[in-house]
């Protein structure tokens, strides 16, 4: 085995812990963090074959990151609330990168989903004071650039619309950072909304001896419509 042949089930594990705690079932999360601390102790010890590092030193290396970016924690630091902890954070970052010579959004990684490494670059662009002056601006931005892609798709420029949905599902994101959302839970949420509907839709058809292909648009638009209802009435106010 190796780092590369094992990120796979690295990705995997992060991922199922996630499940575990969105299901809220602290006996499957205690595992899932078990098998997610395997992996960390299975890298450090491929490492350590190597001569590079063992898990000791990843975790003295964690540590030391640690007390260096919370000197309010570790240190006399004094801070007043959350806020000046993050803008201090940033500012020791943002020290270690010019000690370095890396670029201000700098940290984040390559392989991020798209929608957080979306989120991360526009959070640390705020932080350096790259911001909308409203929330109505970014609303704008996200209309206009709807637009764009429709009046691109009636020209038949179909390159031209692939980087403008790419601009829009980014204007998307920066609305949901301003609105306070995830919006990698939202679109979680929304798709497994859609799956539920989905089955339940195919359920009723079965039961009208249909599948989707058989059946009569009015019939799948009906069913899905009372289940959409449905879950709108079931859903938290």
């Amino acid at each position: 085995q190796t780092h590369r042949s094992l990120r796979p089930y690295l990705i995997e594990e992060a991922y199922e812990v996630v499940e575990a705690i969105d299901q809220g079932d602290p006996r499957k999360l205690m595992e899932e963090l078990g098998d997610l601390l395997g992996q960390v102790i299975f890298h450090s010890r491929l490492a350590a074959e190597r001569g590079r590092f063992d898990v000791d030193r990843a975790i003295a290396v964690h540590i030391a990151k640690m007390e260096r970016r919370h000197p309010h924690i570790f240190g006399k630091t004094r801070v007043d609330g959350v806020r000046q902890v993050l803008e201090n954070w940033e500012q020791i970052k943002r020290g270690e990168r010019k000690a370095a010579g890396l670029p201000s959004l700098h940290g984040v990684p390559r392989h991020l989903p798209a929608l957080l490494k979306a989120r991360r670059v526009q959070e640390k662009a705020s932080r350096l004071g790259f911001e909308w002056e409203s929330l109505d601006q970014a609303l704008a931005a996200a209309g206009k650039g709807l637009a764009g892609i429709s009046r691109l798709r009636a020209r038949g420029k179909r390159r031209e619309a692939d980087r403008r949905l790419g601009r829009l599902l980014f204007s998307l994101v920066n609305l949901a950072r301003l609105l306070e959302v995830d919006p990698e839970d939202s679109l979680r949420r929304a798709a497994d909304g859609f799956a539920a509907g989905f089955h339940k839709m195919e359920r009723g058809l079965r039961r009208r001896g249909k599948s989707i292909k058989e059946a009569k648009r009015s019939d799948i638009d009906q069913l899905w419509h009372s289940g959409k209802r449905a879950r709108r009435e079931r859903a938290p106010r």
